[in-house]
């Protein structure tokens, strides 16, 4: 862990830094942070210094460096970083070399009923070797085009064998009910500015209405008004800090009818009104010298 650390102090030149490696990115925080929404893709975490927080609808999800999260889906989830300084690395997981994988391992006997979509497990020796290998081909980038394939490879069959593997393969089968709930939260991305009916999502996804939104459930820890409802906020934040523009412009844009109702439910989830919040986060950046990062 210790050369871990090293490894990403010496390569990690911002707050969020994509690497050479295709899909490896680091992050650093030099100071706790603030509860703060952000989206999740599937992936898989590791801190090497520190501790965060991860909440999941109401479900909360803590790591550090004897342990890795991983999350299958996209999910619009809260993170903060409650110990510092934090170094992390990130591996976005490919679907792709995951099916590949799948094809040359034995099949799985497990549950392919849906589960959650994010957990943290215990990190072992198995699974960190091959990312320690993986970042020391930053001191040697010639050979990344040969053996970073190879040695992701080996990092996703390590989940894949781990205690998460059934929720991983879900990721990588199209049929799954996991892949199935996956297509509905892509419609719902796509419009989340959109009125969308559950029975439409329903379909989507190849379930009836009951079925999905049970299993939408279970998967992401909310319904699908909640998660849309969060994707809606979160865009809305995003708009707020990037561009000087209105709340109620913003409020229209992102799908809600009333500004009033937007509001309230903008304050419910950042703790402050949308024109308060923007101003405060600005600040907060402005300031922060690049020593804030929540991933």
């Amino acid at each position: 862990m210790s050369e871990l650390c090293t490894l990403i102090t010496r390569h990690c030149h911002r707050d969020i830094t994509p690497t050479a490696v295709p899909r490896l990115t680091l992050s650093r925080s030099s100071v706790t942070t603030e509860l703060s929404p952000v989206m999740y893709y599937p992936l898989l975490c590791v801190v090497a210094r520190g501790r965060k927080r991860i909440y999941l609808g109401h479900e909360e999800f803590r790591y550090d460096p004897n342990s890795y999260l991983v999350a299958s889906i996209d999910l619009p989830v809260s993170g903060q970083v409650i110990e510092a300084p934090c170094l992390g690395v990130t591996l976005a997981l490919d679907p792709a070399t995951l099916a590949a994988l799948l094809l040359e391992m034995p099949p799985s006997s497990g549950e392919r009923a849906a589960s959650k979509a994010m957990a943290v497990n215990p990190l072992d020796d198995d699974l960190l070797d091959p990312l320690l290998r993986l970042l020391r081909l930053l001191d040697r980038p010639r050979d990344i085009p040969v053996l970073a394939p190879l040695i992701e490879r080996e990092i996703l069959y390590r989940l894949l064998c781990g205690p998460r593997g059934e929720m991983l393969r879900q990721l990588a089968l199209p049929s799954s009910q996991l892949s199935q709930i996956s297509r509905a939260i892509n419609l719902i991305r796509e419009r989340y500015d959109q009125s969308i009916r559950v029975d439409e999502l329903a379909r989507t996804a190849s379930m009836s209405a009951t079925s999905f939104h049970r299993h939408f459930r279970a998967v992401t820890a909310m319904s699908p008004l909640q998660f849309q409802k969060r994707i809606r906020l979160q865009e809305a934040r995003r708009r707020l800090l990037s561009q000087e523009v209105d709340a109620a412009r913003v409020s229209f844009d992102v799908g809600y009818e009333s500004a009033s109702q937007f509001s309230r439910e903008y304050r419910r989830m950042f703790g402050a009104p949308p024109g308060r919040d923007a101003a405060q986060a600005r600040r907060v950046l402005a300031t922060s010298n690049g020593s804030v990062v929540v991933l």
